[in-house]
Formats: structure tokens, sequence, C-alpha cells
């Protein structure tokens, strides 16, 4: 096992066990999914003849847990498909690893490495990087084509989490949607596309036009997203776990298209005979990313590039960027005197500032752009909610003037939120 940790993030990695990612904690919060019949509360084997290449059937399977990649599409009728889990290769076959620290000690990454994979032709390759002062770490993977003939994969990564019957509203996965994708209306469901069906398929709920929703249900099965826009998140008893992912709207992706997937299961006294005698026996939540499918050329290879980001438990998940998310969007209200607005919402950033949060108002009257910048007095931490309650000055600014919301007051710093003045 290999420790990655920083001053606020704690990874476990499991090279020997398919490269997986074991252990992921928030300040001692545990937000991965992880067998206790095969692994003690260290991320040990309980029998260590357990570790190692497997293969059979889908009722044989080791489901060790975590956070692991494999190749799409997955399916058991050509060559052209991954006929796994269980795999020995590549899911539970041992993985290599290579640790590099920066000089300064404040950034540190580990590569996992799978050995030669006869059935795709492909090696895989995880980066996992960690920085200090962020509640987010970096996941880079590669699949490289080790054979002397063209082969044709898709990257996928599979991320498990505890599921639990919904307790707190918000609870379950949250799905970030394009609404420029042609189509029908959004707010008119279905927005995803139903993938397997073990007891059924997992039940979506719409959440305006940009965000779908599956709560916590009673199901075996699995749902794509043809249209994610680039981010899937979680909310469950640890908090709220969030990966973020490129996007490429003209590529062909797997499984009918979709660019994430949410498979859900929960305990069943039989075995689904239909999946290969699958039968699960906790309760599960898997969330899933997809790369577009590669073409690749012997020594060629395809990449992917994540980030995954942990904070508290905030409710719905509405909005995600580089520098964190929303719970509740930013709204403008002008006060009755009309010379100032007062902003409200809750945002988690990812990553600490040296300064307060800024909120910026450009009249676009003028050329150049006249822009009033306004310093709060509200501190910014790495994964701690800002519930954002403010009031901005705004003499002489016409109602059609841009408000931003700024991690912090230099010229590179993210911009969290933007609006019209009302």
């Amino acid at each position: 096992m290999i420790d990655l940790t920083s001053d606020r993030l704690a990874l476990v990695l499991a090279p020997q066990l398919g490269g997986r990612v074991l252990s992921l904690q928030l300040d001692g919060r545990e937000f991965l999914y992880r067998s206790n019949d095969l692994l003690d509360d260290e991320c040990g084997a309980r029998d260590s003849a357990a570790v190692g290449p497997h293969d059979g059937d889908m009722a044989s399977w080791r489901n060790w847990g975590g956070d692991k990649t494999w190749p799409a599409p997955q399916g058991w009728s050509g060559p052209n498909e991954w006929a796994g889990p269980p795999d020995p290769v590549l899911d539970s076959g041992s993985y290599t690893a290579d640790v590099t620290e920066s000089p300064d000690g404040r950034q540190a990454s580990v590569t996992l490495s799978s050995g030669p994979d006869p059935r795709t032709g492909l090696q895989l390759t995880r980066k996992i990087t960690l920085t200090a002062g962020r509640t987010e770490y970096r996941l880079h993977l590669t699949g490289t084509n080790v054979t002397d003939q063209p082969v044709r994969w898709a990257l996928w990564n599979i991320t498990q989490l505890p599921g639990h019957p919904g307790e707190k509203e918000g609870d379950g996965v949250w799905v970030g949607l394009d609404d420029t994708t042609p189509g029908p209306d959004l707010t008119d469901l279905p927005v995803a596309t139903q993938l397997v069906a073990g007891t059924g398929t997992p039940k979506v709920e719409s959440y305006g036009r940009q965000v779908a929703h599956v709560p916590a249900q009673e199901v075996v099965g699995k749902t794509g997203f043809p249209r994610a826009s680039g981010w899937i998140a979680h909310v469950g008893p640890a908090g709220t776990w969030v990966h973020r992912f490129p996007v490429t709207p003209d590529a062909t992706y797997p499984d009918d298209g979709s660019r994430a997937e949410v498979w859900l299961e929960h305990p069943l006294t039989r075995p689904l005979e239909h999946l290969g005698g699958l039968r699960p026996t906790q309760r599960i939540v898997e969330c899933e990313v997809l790369g577009p499918y590669a073409e690749l050329a012997p020594g060629a290879s395809m990449h992917l590039d994540t980030t995954v980001q942990l904070g508290p438990h905030g409710g719905a998940v509405t909005d995600v960027g580089q520098w964190g998310w929303w719970n509740q969007q930013m709204q403008a209200d002008r006060i009755q005197s009309g010379n100032g607005v007062r902003l409200t919402g809750r945002l988690v950033p990812c990553a600490d500032a040296g300064t307060p949060l800024t909120v910026s108002v450009t009249d676009h009257r003028t050329q150049p752009p006249c822009v009033r910048t306004h310093r709060t007095q509200i501190p910014i931490h790495a994964g701690e909610a800002i519930d954002l309650q403010h009031v901005a000055p705004l003499p002489g600014v016409p109602g059609d003037a841009v408000i931003e919301v700024h991690l912090g007051e230099t010229d590179d710093v993210p911009t969290v939120g933007s609006l019209l003045c009302p």
C-alpha cells in the first residue's frame, strides 16, 4: 500500500490490487466504498491468497471497492469489448508504482502502471497528484497500445461510493448537463439512457435544464448521460464528492454516447443470472466518467485528465468549476435605495486564498469598460462552504452592469459567479 497525504486529504493506493485508490479521506471522513469482507480497517487484504490475478464470471469477481480505471466498452460478445471484471491484468493484476515529489514538498505524485493486457492490447497508467492547501487531487489517465496492430478503446474511470437510503435533502448523484446539445427540451425527461437493468434502471430527475439528479433508491442497474457537461457529484453522509472531466462534443463515446454513468446496487437474496450471476451484498453507488473512443496505432496513447474535489454536505450541487462548486447559485437583488445590490448563494472552494472574496462591477457604457472592485470580509478556505450574504455598493451603475464574484483580488484569480445587475 502507498499512503499519499496532504494537510487535509489522505489517500491509500493499492498497486497490487489493480492500481486502485482504496481510501479517500477529507479531515478523517471516508468517501469511498471498500469491501469489509475482503479488506481490514487498514486496507490490508484479510486473505493474502485472494490478492493476485483473477479471472472467471461476474459471480466470482472480488470487488475490493475504491476507484479504478478500465477500458470501455464493457461486454462479452466479441474482441472489441472488454470482458471484465473479473480480469487478470487491468482489474486484479499488480501495477508498478513510481513516486515523485516537488522540491518544495508541496506536491507529490504516484504513477501506477499496469502490465500489458493481451485482451485489449492496452497498458493503463494512472497518475495521482496531490497538492498542499487544496481539497482536491488530479487524476491523469493514459491508455497505450502495446501491440503491433491498431486498437480502438475508450478510457473509463469508476469510483465506488457507499450507498445509503436518502436521509438528507440533496443526497444522491448530481450530473451537469449540456443544454446546448440538439434534441428535445431537457426539462422533458428522459435526459439519460438506460444501459443495464438488473432489477431495473435508476430513476433520474430533472433539476432544471443543466442538472440531473439520481436520488438514492432500491434498484440494481445503470444509466448513462450522453449530455453530461463535464462533472458528476455524489452527496452522502461523508460530504460532497465531485469529479470534473473534459468532454469532446463531436466525438463518439461508448454506451450509446454516454460521457458519464451511474450504477446503483443494493443487497439481493438471489443472484441475477442475466448479469453473470452477480449478487450484490452491499449498497454501492458507482460514479463513472468516460473518454471518447480513440483509434490507437501501435505505440499511440489516449489520455483523460480529471480532478476530484471534496467538501461538506451542502445539498444539491448546481454548478462546478475548476475553483469548486455551488450548492446554491448566486443571486442578486437591488436594495431599495438603489445604490447597492444584495448577493446571496452558497459555494465551496477547493483551494485556500490569501485574500478575501472580492466583487467586481463592470460598466460597459464606457470604452474601455469601467470596473469597480469591492473587497469583502469573507475568507476563502479550501473545502469550507461560503454562505454568500453580502451587499455590494453600486453607485451610478446601470441595470445591465455585470457583477462578478472572485476568489481573491489579483487579476488571475478564478471568477466563480457572474450575472447581470438587476
